[in-house]
């Protein structure tokens, strides 16, 4: 493939100056959304109807690569955001066209997923509800015909499984797959967080009292990954990663009292001492490399770009919130490489780690990971979300 890159931008401009300054971040997020549908999106086994993501570009042998239920369901995720995109345009049949993707690609993680929607992991099957849940709320939203029952099944059949991982076993949670032997944030706080949106709060407080009581860092605000039970005895598993944020974020302010949003204060103030990096004057979030940590960041910055127009959080807490989700967004976009693909034209690449370049950081010589760029295209939704 070749390559031509763009670079970050110098105080005399210049003509990448006027390239970059000439995009907004709804028109940046429209650009993700069409490079990451063109290296990675399509039918599986060309079976018409369906939608899928493989794994890499190019692509590897054997049904697109391995199989990664919960990438596919980030994908899902980030389709529903820029269908709210082109909704707020007004572009209500592209917004519908989108839906109907989305009904796709929830229908094809099935198939693929030999027809069925449990696996082995209860985190998986809590993102992907999470997002069924968005996508029948997105459809409610547009109007017209759409397949309410079959999403509704799809909720049952996942709230199902995840309803038996939620035991006292290490004093409440979720745990994280049929091993039952870990609980961690990754299964427990996107599940409080379906729970609080679809009315079932006392539920979703439990999940969530027990993740502050038990899961948060020692220096406060932060949340690390879980509790594991060896040999009969309890063990902290104290790794702090920047989705876990998100995710217990996005509890807190779908639960929203007063507590819960001092909660969430603090911990949009511990994302930004803690888990960013100093690039010139911006701070973007820091990121976690290839494989499922290319997922991880993306999920953070679609949580606090909800705090950043959250009406009840306080004027600083948005501020960080929002300056955090723009520096990231600005530092990936400035960083891209645009690679000519035979057969598909001019794409972008985007860099896994904002403080580098894509051209180093993605060689061109080298396939590209969907976990990375669904990230990139999340982060920029997350941008363009914010008004």
């Amino acid at each position: 493939m070749g390559t031509r890159h763009i670079v970050a931008l110098e105080p005399d401009g210049g003509e990448d100056a006027d390239l970059h300054v000439s995009h907004s971040f709804e028109a940046r997020a429209a650009e993700a959304e069409h490079s990451v549908v063109s290296f990675f999106g399509g039918r599986l086994l060309g079976i018409p109807r369906t939608h899928i993501a493989q794994v890499a570009s190019p692509a590897p042998a054997r049904l697109g690569g391995p199989w990664h239920y919960w990438w596919q369901a980030h994908y899902l995720d980030v389709n529903i955001d820029a269908a709210l995109r082109r909704q707020r345009q007004g572009n209500i049949a592209a917004a519908r066209q989108l839906a109907v993707r989305g009904d796709r690609i929830l229908a094809t993680i099935r198939w693929r997923n030999w027809a069925r929607f449990p696996n082995a992991y209860y985190d998986d099957m809590a993102w992907l509800v999470l997002a069924v849940g968005r996508l029948r709320l997105l459809h409610d939203a547009l109007g017209g015909k759409h397949p309410d029952r079959r999403l509704r099944r799809a909720e049952h059949a996942l709230a199902a499984q995840l309803r038996s991982a939620m035991t006292e076993d290490l004093g409440g949670g979720l745990f994280w797959n049929i091993t039952r032997d870990f609980k961690n944030v990754a299964a427990t706080a996107p599940w409080a967080l379906h729970l609080a949106r679809t009315g079932e709060t006392a539920t979703a407080r439990r999940l969530v009292e027990w993740i502050c009581a038990r899961l948060e860092s020692d220096d406060r605000g932060l949340f690390i990954d879980g509790v594991r039970l060896v040999d009969g005895a309890e063990q902290a598993v104290r790794d702090v990663y920047t989705y876990n944020q998100g995710s217990v974020l996005g509890a807190l302010l779908a639960l929203g009292d007063e507590t819960d949003l001092a909660r969430a204060r603090g911990n949009i103030a511990a994302v930004e001492d803690r888990l960013t990096t100093r690039q010139g004057e911006g701070r973007p979030l820091r990121t976690h490399g290839g494989g499922d940590g290319g997922l991880f960041t993306g999920i953070l910055a679609r949580y606090l770009a909800l705090a950043a127009t959250h009406p009840a959080l306080g004027d600083e807490a948005r501020a960080t919130a929002q300056r955090l989700v723009l520096d990231t967004a600005e530092a990936l976009w400035t960083g891209r490489d645009l690679r000519h693909v035979g057969g598909r034209g001019e794409l972008t690449v985007f860099s896994s780690d904002p403080m580098q370049r894509a051209c180093d950081n993605q060689p061109a010589d080298e396939p590209v990971e969907m976990s990375t760029q669904v990230q990139a295209w999340t982060i920029l939704e997350a941008a363009a979300s914010i008004p």
